[in-house]
């Protein structure tokens, strides 16, 4: 079944490879790792944040991972920013939280981040859009594929800008 990640990825020749787990598989990055068999911080969480002038960015970490709020203040330019509700992440998307794709949905001039330490991983897990459907991606193609940023959010000794 190709799904429109996909189809977004063969448009642009970056190479993938997708792969489908249970739709009974409960929800959360651990759960898809596992049903998968790769680790936790290569199944990477899509989420939306929103700051106090109405931008939304998505921010992607592995699935083991937090933002150091300041990091992330630091890096989007913003003090003020909340995670968008599901509401404004479907009208931001089209997707529902859960399987948010990393790529192929965003207007031009949306921003995304990456966490830095995930270009050190083999290969990465993204949703494809659906529940049960991966995409499993080399970590410079998903920055191409997502024109990413790639930034710092998780070591508080380094800086955020690399």
């Amino acid at each position: 079944m190709k799904l429109p990640p996909h189809i977004y990825l063969d448009e642009r020749n970056i190479p993938y490879e997708a792969r489908g787990f249970s739709p009974e598989t409960e929800k959360g990055a651990a759960n898809v790792a596992h049903a998968l068999g790769f680790s936790e911080r290569q199944a990477v969480k899509t989420l939306i944040f929103q700051t106090d002038t109405g931008e939304r960015v998505l921010v992607m970490l592995g699935g083991d991972q937090n933002a150091i709020s300041g990091n992330l203040k630091k890096a989007i330019g913003s003090r003020n920013i909340q995670m968008a509700s599901p509401d404004a992440v479907k009208e931001t998307t089209g997707y529902v939280i859960g399987s948010i794709p990393a790529f192929g949905w965003q207007p031009s001039g949306f921003r995304s981040f990456l966490e830095a330490t995930l270009l050190n991983e083999p290969i990465l897990g993204t949703g494809a859009g659906q529940w049960g459907e991966e995409i499993m991606i080399a970590p410079q193609n998903l920055v191409k594929a997502s024109n990413a940023i790639v930034v710092n959010l998780t070591e508080r000794e380094k800086p955020v800008f690399l």
